[in-house]
């Protein structure tokens, strides 16, 4: 099995145990997005930051890209919540941490007041939304898989209102450096995806 939560500029070496409990949650069968892939995908906007504009607490960033989702019931609405729990129990994680895993709970909302830190860590998880198109649509597909338990009609009309909301913000990214990237290929996606819902 190829190593997992590995990084250029990985601060921290997870010990082994939680190394391998991370792994086994993020490949539960039910998830199809907030997956192994995904955090690895976290993990390589991490380093890309860390090349272009630094992280101040690394350590603290890290620590919530491989904890944010590890607790993922796309019907619970704690899920944020209950990981940061986690990372204070298996790797005693700073406050900040957690505040940072917590905050995910809050994409598509504005929020006020973010740190440097802060808005480069929530823009990493979603610069999936600047993907090219084809890995934009797997990505929107994966949710749709995730949500399969759902009632339908309700997922389709909380996705719809989800995405609309996304595209109606006036910036998508928090940091400068991710919405000169990625602001122009997420508003392309967006639009499509609300198209054919």
């Amino acid at each position: 099995m190829p190593p997992v939560f590995r990084c250029r500029h990985a601060p921290l070496a997870l010990p082994a145990e939680v190394v391998d409990e991370l792994a086994a949650r993020y490949r539960e069968p039910h998830r199809a997005y907030h997956t192994v892939d995904h955090v690895t995908e976290v993990l390589r906007w991490f380093d890309w930051v860390a090349e272009r504009a630094g992280w101040d607490r690394p350590s603290d960033v890290y620590l919530a890209i491989v904890f944010h989702d590890a607790i993922y019931d796309p019907l619970a609405r704690d899920n944020e919540v209950r990981s940061a729990a986690l990372a204070r129990a298996r790797v005693a994680a700073s406050e900040y941490t957690q505040d940072l895993i917590v905050l995910t709970s809050g994409h598509g909302a504005p929020t006020a007041n973010l740190d440097r830190d802060a808005a480069h860590f929530l823009d990493c998880d979603l610069a999936i939304l600047g993907a090219p198109p084809a890995v934009f649509d797997a990505y929107d597909a994966a949710i749709a898989l995730e949500y399969r338990a759902m009632d339908p009609v309700a997922f389709l009309t909380g996705r719809r209102s989800f995405l609309a909301g996304m595209l109606a913000q006036p910036r998508l990214f928090h940091s400068p450096l991710f919405h000169a990237e990625l602001d122009a290929a997420a508003r392309a996606n967006l639009s499509r995806a609300c198209a054919r819902q």
